[in-house]
């Protein structure tokens, strides 16, 4: 279990406190990637940015993935910029991993049967691995969550919980979420803007 798999779930499974956008999830995978990519040892950090190191196998498809496509030469590639590079449509892989694996349950529309929707985490080990870790409060997995909408707030403190790395990692998505969430901004008042022009407003 990584604690990507365990983020996509959550978030599947928790009702968040504000709807969860799949960009900032995306960047959110993408970050819970550098951290069980440190804890494997397959990466350090130097400042804020990434140092590829050994390559072990990761026992799982995406983290092989991701540690594959580590900028190996210097100058190394910051967090941030990895977010955006490795984040784009992460959050359709990772759903179509559990897909893949039978961790996603489908249900027949009432009024349509030849439609499906997909409804909720299936029951299997994957989602019990999430569920305890995100009943402890894991500090990882909580700040990720705050950081994409989930929850408002962490259970604790997550910073005084982990290394100096992974605060890092943790600092860079949220700096990433709040852009996002700025050009979103952004692009809704140009093109509300824009809808006023053809209205003659």
């Amino acid at each position: 279990m990584t604690t990507p798999t365990d983020l996509m779930i959550v978030a599947m499974d928790v009702r968040p406190a504000r709807p969860v956008e799949p960009g900032d999830l995306s960047l959110a995978l993408a970050g819970a990637e550098v951290i069980d990519l440190i804890g494997a040892e397959a990466l350090t950090l130097q400042g804020d940015h990434i140092v590829p190191s050994l390559h072990p196998a990761m026992g799982d498809d995406l983290l092989d993935e991701a540690a594959s496509s580590l900028v190996r030469q210097e100058p190394y590639e910051p967090v941030e910029d990895w977010l955006w590079r490795r984040g784009r449509g992460l959050s359709r892989a990772y759903l179509a991993a559990l897909e893949r694996d039978g961790d996603i349950t489908w249900q027949r529309r009432r009024w349509n049967p030849l439609r499906t929707t997909r409804t909720a985490p299936a029951d299997s080990p994957a989602r019990r691995h999430a569920a305890d870790r995100w009943a402890s409060g894991e500090p990882v997995l909580a700040a990720l969550a705050a950081a994409v909408g989930i929850v408002d707030q962490p259970t604790e403190d997550s910073t005084d919980a982990v290394n100096e790395a992974v605060v890092t990692v943790l600092a860079a998505v949220n700096d990433a979420v709040m852009e996002l969430e700025a050009v979103r901004q952004r692009r809704a008042i140009e093109d509300a803007a824009f809808d006023n022009v053809w209205r003659g407003e």
